[in-house]
């Protein structure tokens, strides 16, 4: 099959959703069947007619026939290697796609999108997404690893504030997701590429559309964040994403966007402007699926002392953490424990995921002691009995 239309590529990913209903993710590379990601476990399609091990020649005619005739998208191929769209399979879903060159030819993932906008609820979000809601100016940033749910998170959160407040939003976005309807708010969502050309420059517009809530995609550059950061500190709330891995490295990686001369300026300005860094990670659940596990930061004064000051030996964003549940506040660590707690992942799954394992070992025997507690209690009172008889 040298050439592909955009209709017979449709055939292809209907057999893969009937038979995969539950795929997060579609993958094809060359030397491969297409692959369906299903609770984090790659699985080989079988389609008619039997398209085997993708050649190189059909993998470019299925990333031909999404790009089409779009000269940004085969620009930015040519010139960058990788290029972001949205697919939508009529009657089936929607879907972020990125193609990109790899060893000599080009591969597809498809990251299938919610058909509908979750709840907050229905995402099981800490009750701090309920607060980023009544926020009226400042930055939120949501972090995670590619494929934790960082857009469905702000997702949810643009809903909320949308069905909530009479106020006008600005998203900027690559490429748009979820279409948001008007609520009591008016939402304009722009896409990169085809509304603006940099994340920078749609920043720097959208100080002119009058918005009370910007939502940024991804911050990928020093000049994005300084106008993030001009931004959230003139009575606009942003929120934003960053490709971190807990609510520290966060702060250092703002921090290391820019050079060392102007660290000082930009730890009083995030100090200032920080409201709150909510991590997340997807992890295998007991019996199969996915739980998603968040770290949550509020900007404190504690936490605000050590954006200013910096981390030391006996003084860390961990350790503040850990110890402010009052302020909605938590580890990683202390949601791993509590998802074992539930019996929800397995102790070999926390503990792999751990920020600080010796710790969260600590934690789990601890559980562990408690569980044991009452078994041990009885056979020593049953012992203290005996004894008392003799």
């Amino acid at each position: 099959m040298s050439g592909m239309t955009r209709q017979q590529f449709d055939v292809v990913m209907n057999q893969v959703l009937d038979q995969h209903p539950g795929v997060s993710d579609v993958i094809l590379t060359t030397g491969k069947a297409i692959q369906a990601d299903v609770d984090g476990e790659l699985r080989s399609v079988a389609t008619t007619p039997d398209l085997g091990r993708l050649s190189p020649l059909l993998t470019k005619a299925m990333a031909l026939a999404l790009i089409g005739e779009n000269a940004r998208l085969q620009k930015a191929l040519a010139a960058k290697g990788s290029c972001d769209l949205s697919y939508a399979l009529p009657g089936r879903g929607r879907f972020r796609v990125n193609i990109f060159s790899q060893r000599g030819s080009l591969a597809l993932v498809l990251r299938r999108l919610p058909s509908r906008i979750p709840t907050m609820e229905e995402l099981g979000l800490p009750r701090a997404f309920a607060d980023m809601a009544e926020e009226r100016h400042g930055l939120v940033l949501v972090t995670g690893a590619a494929g934790s749910g960082k857009s469905n998170s702000l997702a949810a959160l643009i809903d909320r504030i949308n069905a909530t407040r009479a106020e006008h939003i600005v998203t900027l976005e690559d490429p748009v997701e979820f279409t948001h309807q008007h609520k009591l708010g008016t939402v304009n969502q722009r896409e990169l590429g085809i509304d603006f050309d940099t994340f920078a420059s749609g920043l720097r517009a959208a100080f002119r559309q009058g918005p009370k809530v910007i939502l940024v995609g991804e911050i990928r550059d020093p000049e994005t964040m300084e106008i993030v950061l001009q931004a959230a500190g003139t009575g606009h709330l942003v929120l934003s994403t960053l490709h971190t891995t807990d609510a520290g490295a966060t702060v250092n990686r703002v921090l290391g966007l820019f050079s060392p001369e102007e660290e000082r300026l930009i730890r009083m300005r995030l100090a200032e402007c920080l409201r709150f860094v909510v991590s997340q990670r997807l992890l295998p659940k007991v019996g199969g699926g996915r739980v998603a596990a968040f770290e949550v930061m509020r900007n404190t004064m504690r936490v605000k002392e050590l954006i200013l000051q910096g981390e030391s030996a006996d003084r860390t964003f961990y350790d503040v953490l850990e110890t402010s549940d009052v302020q909605g506040m938590r580890t990683f660590d202390q949601h791993f424990l509590a998802l074992y707690e539930k019996g929800l992942i397995t102790e070999e799954t926390a503990m792999l995921s751990a920020s600080d394992r010796s710790r969260l070992g600590q934690m789990i025997d601890g559980v562990k002691a408690k569980r044991g507690d009452r078994s041990s209690g009885l056979v020593l009172e049953g012992l203290e009995d005996d004894a008392a008889k003799t």
